[in-house]
């Protein structure tokens, strides 16, 4: 027996789901909104459509980063793989990212419990992988369970949860992962608990670190995944491939977890 399990948001406007300006914005067309303009293209009234009805259509004004999407290396920094080639190499583009990494075993690693603005650090990546007893292999899908996915859609949404430190990630880019994901806004820690480390004098390269990673080996995150909670630690695979944007760096998916029972 097959089970899916959707870890996706749904595109939803009106909510809080992006800073203020940069929500994704949804009109909706019904059937009898419609119908006018193909009666008139057809030359009939509308009573000779069915019940006047014609489609229901939607028009969408967002951007790629908007929902469930997938980062491209590209979006991090214009080179990659810096620490495998010399000078590194141009960053891959949505359309570039290699299908062999979107669909392969998952990893959960449960981190809810952690502080909002917390910097997720190599050994509690190993801690909680001892705990779950899980050795990593080449292109699992690392999921990051945050406190962010209980918040979806509220005020305090891209400011929840914890994130993910530079020396974490390229942790987990040694050993083969090259695609990972979270629940949160996005993969770093939330912008504001960076921007007070910067105003107490931390250093400007705190500033999206795990993001800067795929400048030393080029990676995807997949950022608003959801319904985390529901997944197993281990034992799922995850599909997510993303829509084939031309040079783009991102793309929306439809991220879900299979659990063969």
């Amino acid at each position: 027996m097959r089970r899916i399990i959707d870890i996706s948001c749904a595109l939803k406007s009106g909510i809080k789901s992006d800073p203020p300006g940069s929500e994704p914005k949804i009109q909706y067309f019904d059937h009898h909104m419609t119908a006018p303009k193909m009666a008139d293209y057809m030359g009939v009234p509308v009573s000779a459509l069915p019940e006047g009805e014609y489609a229901a259509v939607e028009r969408i004004d967002l951007s790629t980063h908007n929902g469930t999407h997938m980062d491209a290396p590209y979006h991090y920094f214009s080179r990659q793989d810096e620490a495998l080639v010399p000078g590194g190499r141009p960053s891959l583009r949505i359309d570039e990212v290699p299908l062999e990494w979107c669909f392969n075993p998952g990893v959960k690693l449960d981190f809810r419990h952690k502080p909002d603005g917390h910097v997720v650090q190599p050994q509690e990546v190993e801690e909680e992988l001892a705990r779950i007893g899980h050795s990593l292999k080449p292109l699992d899908i690392v999921v990051v369970n945050t406190r962010a996915g209980s918040r979806y859609g509220e005020d305090d949404y891209i400011d929840a949860g914890c994130g993910m430190g530079k020396a974490a990630t390229l942790w987990l880019l040694e050993r083969g992962v090259r695609l990972v994901g979270t629940d949160g806004w996005s993969w770093d820690a939330p912008f504001s608990a960076t921007k007070r480390r910067i105003e107490a004098g931390g250093d400007p390269a705190l500033i999206w670190e795990g993001h800067r990673a795929g400048r030393e080996i080029g990676y995807s995150h997949i950022e608003k995944l959801s319904n985390l909670e529901a997944l197993p630690s281990t034992g799922f695979t995850v599909a997510a491939f993303p829509v084939k944007i031309h040079r783009a760096s991102a793309g929306w998916v439809r991220a879900v977890a299979i659990i063969e029972e």
